[in-house]
């Protein structure tokens, strides 16, 4: 704390207390604005239970489906039955009697007959209802047009169902009665769901909102059904028994169970570490060669051929990737012209099944912010300190162990912060290499739930217990590094 006191004095006899002041009111700016808002939103939404598992929710898709059963209903009604006065939701069916001509757009046939259908979901013919005055076809809304479902709960408060919870009539939409009272069985139910679904907003509006649901879901362990000679190569598996080991994933009745969502934070957290390192393996010796071997010349087309290749934006890198390791890409074709295997017959290797595959071309896009931060610091070494240690008779492995890498400790640090949080957070790349072939990374993971499953609220619990990890492990590793 003093030290800092004492920098900040001795910016204000630089800079003076004006332009200091303007320096420290931008950077406050800046962390509340991109970074603490930001992340208090994300936490407010990751503690907030998803809006379609509300039981208003639940209620209002009941009110839907009474709408939509009894708008269908009533193209069944027999012909002599009074009219039906209009459905105020629902889908909206032309009139069986007649099929007006369209100007355009897709042609509706009449209802008199029940063409084939080649796909999607076949709609019956009403004229063809059996019974007239009864019975109808199978129909999903009416089906789902019931005060019996099931609210989402806890697996420890077990099946919690809606009638009962609110004390509500046990309601449905029976098939096998008239159409007449099938309508009067969904509009009873709509009404009764309307009604409840006012009820339920009003209470959940000054209910506490929060609760550890979302990162209950995170995890959450799936059961997996197995026969037994698959359970049993499964569970020789070196991977499944390390994850066995940590609680990721256990046999119970004979049913394999696995954290699937942990599972796939825990490799990708594996992943980036392993890229650090490797980042860190490959750039050393390139930092020590650019900062304290070569000349100055040297130096600068060794520095050029380091910064040229990320001239190009990432994007661009790699697609490149992609035509390298393509079954008719240059790995391939290479290993075709020199005999090793033949592509007409199929022989190509598919390097975009393999895991190792995605782990290099991440070291290869991120390297660059390994290299610099070591070079930048390893550059401001004394050579002579090199050359002291070797006239005191120290090895070469000795001199960079006592005197090069103490000095580029910081350099060291910035890199593997860098590249381990770029490496783990990395979306482009595993998602165009594997291309959906291999186990998807983390980022991946939170980008479907919050745009292809829509649970965005769950996307959030994932991302900030991610970026929390994230954390404790830079904060461990700057631990090491004092």
């Amino acid at each position: 704390m003093s030290a800092l006191i004492g920098n900040i004095a001795q910016m204000r006899r630089s800079f003076g207390s004006a332009l200091v002041s303007v320096f420290f009111v931008a950077v406050a700016a800046w962390a509340v604005l991109l970074i603490v808002f930001p992340q208090l939103v994300m936490l407010d939404s990751s503690l907030t239970k998803p809006a379609r598992q509300l039981d208003s929710a639940i209620a209002a898709q009941l009110t839907a489906d009474a709408a939509t059963c009894v708008t269908i209903l009533e193209q069944y009604r027999p012909t002599d039955a009074p009219a039906a006065p209009a459905s105020d939701g629902g889908i909206a069916i032309p009139s069986p009697s007649t099929t007006a001509p369209t100007d355009g757009g897709l042609a509706i046939p009449s209802p008199s007959t029940t063409a084939p259908s080649s796909g999607g979901l076949a709609i019956p013919s009403p004229s063809s209802t059996a019974g007239g005055a009864g019975g109808r076809p199978y129909i999903l809304q009416c089906d789902r047009t019931t005060t019996e479902l099931q609210l989402v709960r806890d697996e420890a408060e077990g099946r919690v169902m809606l009638d009962a919870l609110y004390d509500l009539p046990e309601l449905g939409v029976d098939a096998t009665a008239p159409i007449e009272d099938q309508i009067v069985e969904a509009r009873a139910v709509g009404e009764l769901a309307e009604d409840l679904v006012v009820t339920l907003r009003e209470q959940e509006a000054t209910a506490f909102r929060w609760s550890l649901t979302n990162y209950q879901v995170l995890t959450a362990a799936r059961a997996i059904p197995m026969e037994p000679a698959t359970l049993a190569a499964d569970s020789a598996s070196l991977e499944n028994k390390l994850y066995s080991v940590i609680g990721l994933r256990y046999v119970e009745d004979g049913v394999v169970h696995k954290r699937l969502a942990l599972i796939t934070l825990v490799r990708t957290i594996t992943f980036a570490i392993m890229a650090t390192a490797l980042a860190l393996i490959i750039c050393y010796p390139i930092a020590y060669n650019l900062a304290l071997k070569s000349t100055k010349e040297k130096a600068v087309w060794l520095f050029l051929g380091l910064v040229i290749p990320y001239a190009i934006v990432e994007l661009m890198r790699v697609y490149a990737w992609v035509s390298i390791i393509e079954t008719n890409g240059l790995f391939n074709s290479v290993l075709d012209w020199v005999g090793v295997l033949s592509i007409v017959d199929g022989e190509a290797i598919p390097f975009k099944r393999y895991p190792l595959t995605v782990f290099l071309v991440i070291v290869y896009t991120y390297i660059l912010f390994m290299a610099f931060p070591i070079v930048n610091v390893m550059s401001t070494l004394d050579r002579n300190q090199i050359e002291a240690a070797r006239d005191l008779g120290a090895s070469t492995w000795r001199v960079h162990w006592r005197v090069v890498i103490p000095h580029t400790k910081p350099g060291i640090a910035v890199g593997c912060i860098s590249t381990f949080m770029l490496a783990a957070g990395a979306f482009s790349v595993p998602r165009i290499i594997s291309r959906g072939l291999q186990g998807e990374w983390f980022s991946q993971t939170i980008y479907n739930k919050y745009f292809e499953s829509g649970n965005s609220e769950v996307g959030a619990a994932y991302a900030f217990a991610f970026i929390l990890l994230c954390f404790v492990i830079v904060a461990i590793f700057m631990r090491v590094m004092n």
